[in-house]
């Protein structure tokens, strides 16, 4: 059986909302990472970990595509996009922490 791929594009946010976007094939392994603050980032640098937003891509190339296109746009753009989807900013990392038993994992 073939191995099937996903890929995603998110975007983290900062408490004061500075901005971050990025595509990864792991994202709750990529947003670990990040709120590690592996010094000199520019994550760790503006304290950006909490994850506001993302979308799956099937194809690597679709999502590397619309990780360029949501960098061209403007902030107001991305703003609107993540309110859109999480009116709240909650941190949707959540989800990738907890075992199917709704635990949280450490």
């Amino acid at each position: 059986m073939a191995r099937e791929y996903v890929f995603d594009v998110y975007i983290l946010a900062s408490r004061s909302r500075t901005l971050y976007i990025g595509m990864t094939n792991g994202i709750g392994r990529r947003q670990r990472q990040h709120a590690m603050k592996q010094p000199g980032s520019f994550t760790s640098r503006y304290n950006i970990y909490r994850l506001v937003y993302y979308e799956r891509h099937q194809y690597v190339l679709n999502a590397i595509a619309r990780e360029k296109e949501l960098k061209t746009w403007s902030r107001q753009r991305k703003i609107e996009l993540i309110e859109r989807e999480n009116p709240a900013w909650v941190d949707l990392s959540e989800a990738f922490y907890r075992n199917y038993k709704g635990e949280r994992i450490t």
